[in-house]
């Protein structure tokens, strides 16, 4: 399994959306250099009121540019970085990848995936109704998140767009991504 980054994004600010940027670093155990998110415990707003001392395991954030093209086929314009993830990927099933799934980026950077975005209410002040496009229920009825995954850093180093992007498997039985 392999695919390619289209886009890098951060932002040193809280705020929604990541101006895309020509290339990002990841930091081993932080995240992405001079991201507001980067850190050993847990950076996200609603997660630290909840208790500051958690680990962070959302320490970098993907999504696939796949969706982006289906929500724009839905009517919702969405570029890469506008839903706050730091990488954009292309050619990888995102949301299939097991947890402690291993992507390497680049000749050095190397991330784990922890499970999958919880997405809030934040998205539909970005693009009113968007959050009924990346979350819903599946026939079962169970909760189906579709705003990418959050990763871990194992191994630091650049990461640019163009980059190809390699996925190494757990040992199995493999357990589902679920949000983290």
């Amino acid at each position: 399994m392999s695919g390619s980054v289209v886009a890098v994004s951060s932002s040193a600010e809280y705020s929604f959306t990541k101006p895309n940027r020509d290339g990002i670093v990841l930091l081993t155990g932080l995240g992405v250099e001079g991201d507001v998110h980067a850190g050993v415990t847990v950076k996200h707003r609603s997660r630290v009121a909840q208790d500051p001392d958690q680990p962070n395991l959302r320490q970098v954030h993907l999504i696939h540019e796949e969706l982006l093209t289906e929500l724009g086929e839905s009517g919702f314009a969405v570029a890469p970085g506008a839903l706050g993830e730091n990488i954009t990927t292309r050619g990888l099933d995102l949301l299939g990848l097991p947890v402690g799934a291993v992507l390497r980026i680049g000749s050095e950077a190397v991330l784990e995936v922890t499970g999958l975005r919880n997405p809030c209410r934040q998205i539909d002040a970005y693009r009113q109704g968007l959050l009924k496009q990346v979350v819903g229920r599946d026939e079962n009825g169970a909760v189906v998140r579709r705003a990418g995954i959050m990763t871990v850093v194992r191994a630091g180093g650049p990461v640019l767009p163009g980059d190809a992007i390699s996925v190494e498997l757990p040992p199995g039985p493999h357990r589902p991504l679920d949000r983290v």
